[in-house]
């Protein structure tokens, strides 16, 4: 494992803490506007989405000691589909959890702050940008992020060849999540049009 990868790994629970205890905060805040349980419920089943899908097809990366996988569709969908507070928190969380259930917990930190990021702004975006270019708009801005977090953090850590090697995998992670996420969500609210109105 790569030095500042294990260096990571020891704050694996303190980041995972933190995350939650934000969550919390943010809903007892919002408590009298929002329908708690609700939110609760679909939050949990995001995140639990989006670790399966994390760790469903992985394919290792050497240069950095990080992998590719699918979780950037569960991401994009969940957050197009329920905003940016479900979109943000199973995002983070759900691919950090992923990381360290596929052997790779040192990504962790680093997992929960890039995709936290990117769930939000395409919660965010996708509330408010209308139709089928809204999503896509929402989605390809959340894929930026993820993919310009991932190179500064890995160009950082391990110097700009092995970030450049992993920019094409982060790149075809986030096409992937915008389309895979896009016609999900849209089909999702097609089928059941007052899904979003859930929480």
């Amino acid at each position: 494992m790569k030095p500042m990868l294990a260096e990571l790994s020891r704050f694996v629970p303190h980041t995972i803490a933190i995350a939650l205890i934000i969550f919390v905060a943010y809903l007892w805040k919002n408590r009298k506007k929002l329908r708690i349980l609700d939110v609760i419920a679909v939050t949990g089943i995001s995140t639990a989405l989006v670790a399966v899908a994390t760790v469903a097809i992985t394919t290792p990366v050497p240069s950095t000691g990080g992998y590719l996988n699918l979780g950037d569709t569960m991401v994009m969908f969940v957050s197009m589909l329920f905003g940016p507070v479900v979109g943000a928190f199973a995002g983070g969380i759900g691919s950090a959890l992923g990381d360290v259930i596929s052997g790779h917990p040192s990504w962790a930190p680093i997992t929960l702050v890039v995709k936290g990021i990117e769930g939000l702004t395409v919660g965010y975006l996708a509330k408010r940008l209308e139709g089928t270019p809204g999503l896509v708009v929402a989605g390809t801005i959340g894929g930026i992020l993820m993919v310009s977090g991932y190179f500064f953090f890995e160009y950082y850590a391990f110097g700009f060849t092995n970030a450049y090697a992993e920019l094409p995998g982060n790149l075809v992670q986030a096409v992937t999540g915008i389309i895979v996420g896009t016609g999900l969500a849209k089909l999702i609210k097609k089928m059941y049009p007052g899904i979003e109105n859930l929480i």
